[in-house]
Formats: structure tokens, sequence, C-alpha cells
């Protein structure tokens, strides 16, 4: 099955990168005449220096709190194949929206037509949180992944990237590039190979857990803006994995099927956020506490022991790193809507937040106050929902009967 489904891969993407590679070969070509332009010991009257143009806004972007920028071409052809045969193997689950816009990932230049080069940003958001790992021990408490617990983080990266659009027209200008240019900016908004430009950028490398991973760990988010200016790229960053699979032992679900392959379908984060319907049986017992996403493959790497603080735009809010389950769990729609405004989080909506919740509780010790919390909505208006308070009502009544099994059977 595997092998079958392989070749189905290569044969959808085969004539992807068919329909892209007459395009693709006119902007290598492009690109390389931009670049040989400008090997001479001087520039000709009147044209641009972009390497100057990169020195400026690398300051403008530690100025506006980035950690790295590099520069990339516009140029996927390498990771095409990985894409096609993640998706021919579904392993993205009920994502519809990898799969239908592909096509964009493939070719950048769909996204910005004469697209020659890409600029990647990369942002801190670790923040000062309770530790991660007592939450996760103690049951009664929610777990929300790290980078959801302040501000959402496409507002802040995307509002940067324009700045630093800005910043990028002002310096073509001051430095006598009188033609017109085009650019767009990116945060996890838009089908865009953001881990592919990190590592060609020389910012990020790939880790085992397909996240991108630097010397100061995984905690961070990418940005990227597309540019029709020829600019000077940058190396590409070497893998300082080695031999190091610590992320793949800690999965929960082992939904990291291989070192840089992810089965969306068994991972947390998919599970409790781009899931719309409901959790697998089999899966919910070993979410946890985990409400919102999952941090088991960053928490255990060796490079996040080298984390700071990052962006105080990402500093927790509504004590979302210490509350008890039961406490979001009576949350009603208007209290979501109005304590999670601006989050990352509110757009789950309010019944999948309580289908989440319901799960974690099942998995909690059991406890009166808990069976209290999910006895008063297992008749929510919901199906969804019922069902799941239906389970964790089961799992906490056969939690709770186990120790008097344990004294009859040993008479």
């Amino acid at each position: 099955m595997e092998q079958r489904c392989q070749l189905a891969a290569k044969g959808s993407g085969r004539h992807l990168i068919w329909q892209v590679q007459g395009q693709r070969r006119l902007l290598i070509i492009r690109i390389m005449h931009a670049g040989n332009s400008q090997t001479g010991a001087s520039l000709a009257e009147g044209q641009t220096d972009y390497a100057q143009v990169v020195r400026r806004i690398r300051q403008c972007a530690q100025e506006l709190g980035f950690a790295s920028i590099g520069i990339a071409r516009a140029q996927v052809a390498t990771a095409t194949p990985w894409l096609m045969r993640w998706l021919a193997l579904g392993r993205h689950g009920e994502m519809d929206y990898m799969a239908k816009h592909a096509a964009l990932r493939a070719a950048p230049e769909l996204l910005l037509p004469e697209v020659l080069s890409v600029i990647s940003v990369r942002l801190p958001y670790w923040p000062a949180a309770a530790d991660a790992q007592v939450q996760l021990a103690d049951g009664e408490l929610a777990y929300v992944s790290r980078y959801a617990l302040g501000r959402d983080y496409h507002r802040t990266v995307r509002s940067r990237l324009q700045k630093l659009i800005d910043r990028l027209r002002h310096e073509a200008a001051s430095l006598g590039l009188a033609a017109p240019f085009a650019c767009r900016a990116f945060s996890d908004s838009a089908p865009v190979m953001e881990t592919e430009f990190a590592v060609q950028a020389g910012i990020a490398w790939r880790g085992k857990h397909t996240l991108s991973l630097t010397r100061e760990g995984s905690w961070h988010f990418l940005g990227e803006i597309y540019t029709t200016l020829p600019l000077p790229p940058d190396q590409a960053i070497n893998d300082h994995c080695g031999d190091c699979r610590r992320c793949l032992d800690a999965c929960p679900t082992a939904a990291i099927v291989a070192p840089y392959e992810v089965d969306a379908r068994l991972c947390i984060s998919y599970l409790t956020i781009e899931l719309p319907g409901a959790i697998p049986v089999a899966l919910r017992p070993l979410i946890g506490n985990r409400i919102y996403g999952c941090d088991d493959c960053q928490l255990c790497c060796p490079w996040n022991r080298f984390a700071r603080i990052g962006d105080a735009d990402f500093a927790v809010r509504n004590g979302l790193d210490a509350t008890p389950l039961t406490t979001l769990f009576a949350w009603s729609e208007n209290e979501f809507n109005t304590r999670l405004a601006g989050s990352a989080i509110r757009r789950i909506g309010h019944q999948r937040w309580l289908r989440n919740i319901a799960v974690a509780l099942g998995n909690a010790r059991s406890s009166p106050a808990i069976v209290a919390a999910l006895a008063a909505r297992q008749d929510d208006p919901s199906p969804l929902l019922r069902e799941h308070v239906a389970w964790a009502l089961a799992e906490q009544a056969g939690r709770h009967r186990e120790p008097l099994d344990d004294v009859h059977g040993h008479g």
C-alpha cells in the first residue's frame, strides 16, 4: 500500500511540476542575469546595489524585533515532491485546503507574478509561563500550546512585515531604484512553504519533527515577503539534529511516523485545532490534558534549552498557562469570544473548545467536581459535544470503579 501511495504521489506531482517548469526556468535565468550583472568591480551607473538594500533591511528587521532574516530564491522544486507524496498518502487528514492550494505552494509566482526573491524572517515567542512539564503532569489543569498563550501571531508578524516592506521600498528608492517592484507579505496566511524558505534563507533547518529549528530552539514564528527584486540569496543552513530522535520518541500519539515525516491525522495539534468533527475514540486517552495544540516534540528538544523569552506580544493572557479544566469548561460562548479576543484560539470556536476540554476532563483523575462539570453539559444542544461528554463521563465512571474492583479482586 505504501508503494502504491508513493507511485500515486509521483503521478500527481509530475503534472504539477511540468506545469510550472517552464516558468521556473525563466525565473532562474532572470535571477542569474541579475546576479551576474553585479559581479563586476563596480556597479554600472544607475544600477541598484541590492546587497546594500539587504544590509539596510537586515538592520530594520532587527529593530522590528525579528531574531533573524535571510534571503532565498523563489524556488521550491526540491520540496514539491515531498508535499505531493504527503498529500497522496492522505496525511493531511481533513485539511482539504492543503490539497486544494498545492499548486500555489509549488509555484510562488502564482501568488506574486514574476517573484524572484523571498525574504524570510523569524520572530521568537517563548513566553514567561508556568512550567510546561509540571502543567502536563497535573491532569486537572488545561495545557495550551505555548504559541497560543498570548496574542494571535498572524497580526503581529504581518504588521511588522508590512513595516519591513515600507522600509524596503524606502531603501531601494534611496539607492536609485527607479523601476517599480512588487511585494507581498505572508504570516501563515497563504499557501507558502515557510520552512523550506527558512532553510534556503539560512535562518533555520527542518527538524525531525518537521518544524523549523535553530541553535536557539524552535519557539518562533516564521514570516515571508515575496518580492520581484533580484536580491542576493543567502546560503542554506545545514541540519544539526544528528542522531537525536527525542521528538519521535516523545510524541504521545506517534504522529512523527519517521524522521521529517508527520501524519497529521495522529497529531494532537491537528486533532484539537484542525479537525472539525469527532476526535477518534482510540486517540482520546493519549491527548491527556492538552486542549489546544501540543508541544511535546519541542519540549524534549535539546536545542530548546537555549531558548530565550520571546516577543512581549506573546506574553500569557487570561492565565491560560495555569487554569483548571473545570474553569474553562464553564465559559459561555460569550465569555469564550470576549476573553479570547485577539487570540489564535478563538478561530476554533466555542464548540470545539468544549469538545477538547471534555476529552481532557475524561482523562483527568476522578473527582466530584469534574463529574459535575461534565454532567452540566451532557444535554448540550450540540450532538458533537454531547457525544464527547458522554465518553468522558463513562471514563470517569470507569476510573471511579477501579479501586473497588482491586479490593474485591484481592478478596
